[in-house]
């Protein structure tokens, strides 16, 4: 009766407890970085470098990206040897939280570097092994659910960046140590009282025979999705990274508040929407679908911001590539655990998965010091339009996936 076994495996499903705390942690480590590399990092750097900013913001982007691919892999690595994840987790949201307070402390460039450093190993030992946490604990029929919920961590993050922002509200050397305080606040009760409910398939490792037609496919979409991947997360690197900076290009009245708030904006209306469209993808198990239009609806978006005019309608473009990028990297996230197949390596290869993260930014770094004092940021955004639309072709031309035993779920 395969009705009846389809409604079984229906019915495993992870509690909505611990799907909302894991999303509460996630949205913790969102926290921890986005306030920081988006707002409080190049103000702070344009503040010691001045006419330099643009390039000592690249070579921190550059050298933070490598410190946090090496450390996504290694400490995903080595949950999956010591077969648990939640140490690892609570030895870097407290390494990472202590080191993002003594970055107030660095007083030469040199030092904010090496810090910086050292805060990308700890924030990645907490990062790597949380994502991982999730393709251990919650059922393919829940993923889209999963992102969906996801998207309210870059939501959390930009908030958070809003809040501490706030003209009078908090010091300046002041805003790291609160951030601080919050990622702790959202990532210990998954901890405390997180008890997920335990489904032993999802530690199974997928069987597909040598001679099966399907055995190559579940690998192409593997790759396909990463290409894809990478290819919008270097035009999101580039926002995330130069969003300040670009808007005070088009106006120079433009506060680090406000650079703030517009971020929030943006990513506030990304998580209702992420949430529709995750529980759509669930029902009727089209996961790569959603995919290829957000990443060919930021495409579009990113042709906008580059013919923009004036600020208003620069910021309308920017909310059209937030809104769909972001829907994009938060489903992406979450239907990644589908492709994985081999679970006692899960977060070996999520790390490896998470290149995709950490490669745009030296990409990203490369590109903006060849084009923006060429051609300005108008120029940069075009090329990162093309890289978007690419991905939106890599994805919509794959065969269409319908169950979910063909993707090698």
């Amino acid at each position: 009766m395969p009705e009846t076994g389809v409604e079984d495996a229906q019915a495993e499903r992870q509690s909505l407890r611990f799907l909302l705390l894991y999303a509460l942690a996630v949205a913790g480590g969102a926290v921890a970085y986005v306030p920081f590399l988006t707002i409080l990092l190049p103000v702070r750097i344009e503040a010691m470098a001045g006419a330099e900013s643009v390039a000592w913001l690249a070579y921190l982007a550059f050298a933070g990206a490598i410190a946090a691919s090496v450390a996504n892999i290694g400490f995903g690595w080595l949950s999956d040897i010591l077969r648990g994840r939640k140490p690892l987790i609570m030895a870097g949201l407290f390494l990472s939280s202590a080191l993002l307070v003594a970055l107030t402390a660095a007083a030469t460039l040199e030092l904010l570097l090496g810090l910086l450093i050292l805060w990308q190993l700890a924030l990645n030992m907490m990062l790597s092994p949380l994502a991982a946490w999730a393709g251990d604990t919650v059922p393919d029929h829940q993923k889209g659910m999963l992102g969906g919920l996801l998207a309210f961590a870059p939501a959390m993050g930009a908030l958070s960046g809003a809040v501490v922002t706030l003209p009078g509200w908090i010091e300046a050397d002041m805003r790291m140590i609160v951030v601080a305080v919050l990622v702790v606040l959202c990532v210990l009760p998954v901890m405390i009282w997180g008890k997920p409910s335990a489904f032993p398939q999802l530690m199974q490792p997928n069987e597909i025979k040598a001679g099966d037609e399907e055995h190559s496919r579940p690998r192409r979409i593997v790759v396909r999705m990463w290409a894809a991947r990478l290819l919008v997360q270097i035009a999101e690197a580039a926002l995330f990274a130069y969003l300040y900076l670009w808007l005070r290009s088009i106006d120079p009245r433009i506060a680090d508040s406000h650079a703030a708030q517009v971020f929030f904006l943006v990513l506030l209306m990304t998580a209702p929407v992420s949430l529709l469209v995750g529980r759509w993808t669930d029902r009727n198990d089209r996961p790569i679908l959603p995919l290829g239009i957000a990443a060919a609806i930021s495409a579009l978006a990113l042709l906008a911001m580059a013919l923009a005019p004036n600020l208003v309608l620069a910021l309308a473009g920017y909310a059209a590539f937030g809104l769909a990028s972001h829907v994009f990297l938060s489903l992406h996230s979450a239907q990644t655990l589908r492709v994985l197949p081999q679970p006692k390596t899960r977060g070996r290869d999520l790390g490896i998965f998470n290149l995709t993260n950490t490669i745009p930014s030296p990409i990203m770094s490369v590109l903006t010091l060849m084009l923006v004092p060429i051609f300005g940021f108008s120029g940069l955004f075009f090329l990162l339009a093309g890289l978007a639309g690419l991905a939106a072709i890599i994805l919509l031309s794959a065969r269409p996936v319908g169950q979910t035993s063909q993707i090698g779920a």
